[in-house]
C-alpha cells in the first residue's frame, strides 16, 4: 500500500522537471541573444572612436574648404583641384597600402604575436615613405598632366601651389596611416579619437594665423601641420602603450624583418592598395561625368553637396568596416573560426541597420541640406531629388563597405578587388554613362548605374562571405602568426604554403 501512494508522487515529480528539449529551446534564444550583445559592445567600443575620428576629418575639410572660399573663388576652384589630384594620386594609394596591415596586425594581434605586430608597423612605414618620392614627383609636375585635362591655366598655376606646399603632408601620413592601422588592429581608438579632435581644434587656429601670411600656400601648410600634430600624439601614446602594456616593447621584432615577410606584406599591398584607389576614383569619375552633362554647371553643384552628407554617412560606414575586419582577424588570430564567423555576421547585420538609418536621415535632410550651401532654386531642387537616389543607394553601400572589411579581415582583399571593377567599372560607369547621355536620365542615370554597380558588388561579396570556410581561415591565420608559414590562395583555387622564416 505505501508503495501504490509513493510511486504516483515520484511520477508526479518527474513530470514537474523540463525535457532535455524543452532546456534547450529556452537557453538557445538566450545565448544567442548574450552572443549578439557582447559582440555589439566590443565593435561598440571600437566603432565610436572611429566614428569620432572620422567626422573630426570631415570637419577639417570643411575648415580648409572655407578657408580657401575666403581667399577668392579662384584660389578655391585651384585649391579643389588640388585637393581632388592629391586624393587620387596621392592619399587613396597611402591608405591602400597601409590597409594591408589590418589583416597581419589583427591575426597577429588575436594570436598574440607582438613581434610580427612591431615587423608590420616597421615595414609598412618604410615602404610607404617610398612610395612618396614617386608621388612626390608626379606633384611637382601637376602642371603637365592637368594641361592635358582641359583646366585653365590660372586654375592649374593655383593647383600646384598649394600642393608644392602640401608635399611634407606625403611624409607625415606615411608615418600617420601606419600608426592607425597598428592601433586600431589592437582595439585601441581612444588615442586616435583624442589625436584627430586635438588636431582639427588646433587647425582652425593656425588656418587663421598662415592664411592671412601665406594665402594658399598657408592653407595647404595648416593641413600637414595638424597632421603632424596627430602624428606625433599617436607616436606617443604607442610608446606609452608598447611599455605599460605587458612589456610588449620587449617582444622585440622592430628591426627583424626577412625578404619573405616583405613579400607577404606585398602580396596583400597590392590588391588593397587598388581595392581603395577604384573605390575613391569611381566617385570622381562621377563628378567629372557629371561636368559634361548639358547643365553641367548646377549638376555639379547638386553632386558635390549631395556628397557633401555622404561624407557624413561615409564616416560611420568606414569605422563599421574596419571594426568587421578587426574583429574577424583578431578571432581568426585566435585560432576561434566561429567567433570570426559570428563577428562578420553581426557586423553585416549592424551595416544592414546602420544603412537603413543612414537613408532615412539623408531622407529626412534633404529639404534643409541644399540651403546650407547654395540659394539657387534650381540647385535646391535638385539637392532634394538626389538625395533620396542618394538614400537608396547607401541601402547598399552600408554592407557593401563593411563586406570590404570583412574580406580583408580573413587576408583575402583581391576579392574586393574583383568585385569594384566588375560592379563599379564593368557595370556602373557605362551604364550610367547610357542612362545619362543615350536614355537623357542626366544625373539620375548616373545614380541609376551606380544603384545598379553597387548591388551587383555587394552580392558578389556577400557570395563569398557566405561560402566562406571559416575553419580553414583560421588554419591560414595560425600559418600566418605562428608556424612561420603564410597561406597563398586564389578564388576557385586550393591554398598553397610557401615557407618563411620564423616569427
Amino acid at each position: 500500500m505505501s508503495n501504490n501512494t509513493h510511486f504516483p508522487k515520484q511520477k508526479e515529480s518527474d513530470n514537474n522537471q523540463p525535457s532535455p528539449s524543452t532546456t534547450a529551446q529556452q537557453t538557445c534564444p538566450t545565448n544567442l541573444l548574450l552572443k549578439i550583445v557582447s559582440e555589439l559592445r566590443r565593435q561598440q567600443g571600437m566603432a565610436v572612436p572611429l566614428i569620432a575620428m572620422n567626422l573630426t576629418w570631415f570637419a577639417k575639410l570643411s575648415i580648409t574648404t572655407a578657408f580657401l572660399g575666403r581667399l577668392g573663388e579662384l584660389q578655391l576652384a585651384g585649391g579643389a583641384l588640388g585637393f581632388m589630384f592629391a586624393n587620387v594620386t596621392g592619399f587613396s594609394v597611402l591608405a591602400g597600402l597601409a590597409g594591408a596591415m589590418e589583416p597581419i596586425c589583427g591575426q597577429a594581434y588575436g594570436a598574440k604575436n607582438y613581434k610580427l605586430l612591431h615587423k608590420t608597423l616597421v615595414m609598412a612605414t618604410i615602404l610607404l615613405l617610398l612610395v612618396t618620392l614617386p608621388i612626390s614627383i608626379l606633384w611637382l609636375n601637376v602642371d603637365k598632366v592637368l594641361v592635358h585635362f582641359g583646366q585653365q591655366s590660372d586654375m592649374i598655376v593655383v593647383a600646384k601651389r598649394y600642393l608644392f606646399y602640401l608635399l611634407p603632408d606625403l611624409i607625415v601620413t606615411a608615418f600617420l596611416c601606419p600608426l592607425k592601422a597598428y592601433l586600431s588592429a589592437q582595439g585601441i581608438t581612444i588615442p586616435i579619437m583624442l589625436s584627430s579632435s586635438i588636431a582639427v581644434a588646433l587647425h582652425l587656429p593656425i588656418n587663421l594665423l598662415l592664411s592671412k601670411s601665406m594665402g594658399v600656400a598657408g592653407v595647404a601648410t595648416a593641413v600637414w601641420v595638424s597632421d603632424l600634430i596627430m602624428t606625433v600624439i599617436l607616436i606617443i601614446s604607442v610608446l606609452i602603450i608598447e611599455i605599460k602594456k605587458d612589456g610588449k616593447w620587449r617582444e622585440g621584432g622592430w628591426w627583424a624583418q626577412g625578404v619573405n615577410e616583405w613579400k607577404a606584406l606585398l602580396s596583400l599591398c597590392g590588391p588593397c592598395c587598388l581595392t581603395t584607389c577604384l573605390e575613391w576614383w569611381c566617385y570622381e569619375i562621377l563628378i567629372l561625368l557629371t561636368g559634361r552633362l548639358p547643365n553641367a554647371r548646377e549638376a555639379v553643384s547638386v553632386i558635390v553637396i549631395v556628397l557633401n552628407f555622404d561624407y557624413l554617412l561615409f564616416s560611420v560606414m568606414l569605422s563599421l568596416s574596419v571594426c568587421a575586419s578587426t574583429r574577424v582577424a583578431n578571432e581568426l588570430g585566435a585560432n576561434n573560426p566561429r567567433a570570426g564567423r559570428w563577428s562578420a555576421y553581426v557586423s553585416l547585420w549592424t551595416a544592414a541597420i546602420s544603412g537603413c538609418l543612414g537613408a532615412g536621415i539623408m531622407v529626412a535632410c534633404r529639404g534643409w541640406w541644399g540651403p546650407l550651401f547654395s540659394h539657387n532654386k534650381g540647385v535646391i531642387k535638385g539637392v532634394r531629388k538626389t538625395m533620396v537616389l542618394m538614400a537608396l543607394l547607401e541601402l547598399a553601400n552600408f554592407p557593401l563597405t563593411v563586406c570590404g572589411g570583412i574580406v580583408r579581415g580573413t587576408a583575402r582583399p583581391w576579392l574586393g578587388s574583383y568585385a569594384s571593377i566588375g560592379g563599379f567599372y564593368l557595370l556602373a560607369l557605362p551604364l550610367g554613362i547610357v542612362l545619362s547621355f543615350k536614355a537623357n536620365f542626366g544625373l539620375e542615370g548616373l545614380l541609376m548605374g551606380f544603384m545598379a554597380g553597387v548591388t551587383v558588388c555587394l552580392i558578389v561579396l556577400l557570395v563569398f562571405i557566405v561560402r566562406t570556410n571559416w575553419v580553414d581561415e583560421a588554419a591560414k591565420a595560425q600559418a600566418l602568426t605562428s608556424d612561420g608559414q603564410i597561406i597563398v590562395s586564389e578564388p576557385g583555387e586550393k591554398s598553397h604554403v610557401c615557407e618563411r622564416s620564423k616569427v
